[in-house]
């Protein structure tokens, strides 16, 4: 059987659909599953075993497959799901380029996406409401990124240039999609933070992509005077060099963003900020803990995409400390 998943998006989104993957083979395990995304998150799905094939767009392959999911309602993906030849589909394709669904299991996402109402008071995860897509029972199927020789070395060499080893570290994910400025947690609080866990023992690895080597430079360089070493991965690493370095650290600290869900796929324990997201749709594995900005119902989901400095701000330090001091505590 020849079944083709798509799945384009953004990459965190990606990642959190890898279980219905999963899910997937298990219910037809002698089939040939193909993944169509796009962009450099292809090669982090390298390794996974119930992904049989992974192209990227623009896909020109003219095979005809069993069964196709589409689980992405952009145009690119829509209109691609119309143009494979497939027996039979779930998911989303392109009316008049506007999304419509294949079958009733993916009415309720897509309302959810443009029900103000009902996406604030939808309490599924976004993996509980893929499956509904996909009309596959919710088990809580996890996923993982599987890393290769290449990337351990990676994660050595830093560690090792760096003195990490055996190191109680903690790594804050700094930076936010520009679609949603206010994701991301005020520098004021970040430099607050990494003052207070260093007190307590951590060491902290800044993460961040090119767009935060400014913000990045500012946090090094005030922190220094006062004696707190930082280290940083490299702002133009890799997905695979990203994931590497992610999986030294004991936990991590991020928005609801692509580094939330790597570190979920690497069994990370991780603290999720939620300023302007939905909390509920972000599902926890029994690795992540969930900081809620008090202000989140003023903004979402109508004024997701505002920039706020209060709302940036809402969640402080010793929120997050204490998070991770349940998670130490649990671990006793």
């Amino acid at each position: 059987m020849k079944i083709c998943i798509i799945k384009l998006g953004a990459d965190g989104d990606v990642l959190r659909t890898l279980p219905i993957a999963k899910a997937i083979k298990t219910k037809y395990p002698e089939s040939k599953i193909t993944l169509i995304t796009k962009g450099d998150i292809a090669e982090l799905l390298n390794g996974i075993s119930y992904l049989d094939e992974i192209l990227k767009t623009p896909y020109v392959g003219t095979a005809t497959f069993d069964i196709l999911y589409n689980f992405d309602i952009e145009n690119e993906a829509t209109v691609l799901a119309m143009n494979i030849k497939a027996d039979k589909k779930y998911g989303f394709y392109s009316d008049c380029g506007y999304p419509a669904v294949f079958n009733s299991g993916a009415e309720y996402y897509l309302n959810t996406i443009f029900d103000d109402e009902l996406k604030r008071n939808n309490r599924k995860t976004y993996q509980k409401m893929m499956f509904e897509v996909a009309e596959l029972s919710y088990k809580k199927e996890d996923y993982e990124i599987v890393l290769n020789k290449e990337d351990t070395k990676y994660a050595s060499n830093f560690a090792n240039r760096n003195s990490l080893q055996g190191s109680n570290l903690i790594g804050i994910h700094t930076g936010a999609s520009s679609r949603w400025p206010s994701k991301a947690w005020h520098e004021d609080k970040v430099k607050e933070f990494i003052l207070k866990a260093s007190e307590k023992g951590y060491k902290i690895i800044l993460f961040g992509g090119p767009n935060e080597i400014a913000k990045h430079n500012s946090i090094y360089e005030e922190l220094k005077k006062k004696n707190v070493n930082l280290f940083r991965n490299n702002p133009n690493n890799t997905k695979r060099e990203f994931a590497a370095v992610v999986s030294l650290c004991n936990l991590m600290i991020c928005s609801d963003s692509f580094s939330l869900h790597t570190s979920i796929g690497l069994k990370k324990r991780t603290i999720g900020l939620f300023f302007c997201t939905s909390p509920y749709e972000v599902e926890e594995y029994e690795l992540l803990k969930k900081a809620i900005s008090p202000m989140l119902n003023n903004f979402f989901p109508e004024r997701m995409d505002e920039y706020n400095e209060e709302l940036v701000n809402s969640i402080s330090a010793d929120d997050v400390l204490q998070l991770i001091d349940e998670f130490e505590n649990k671990n006793k």
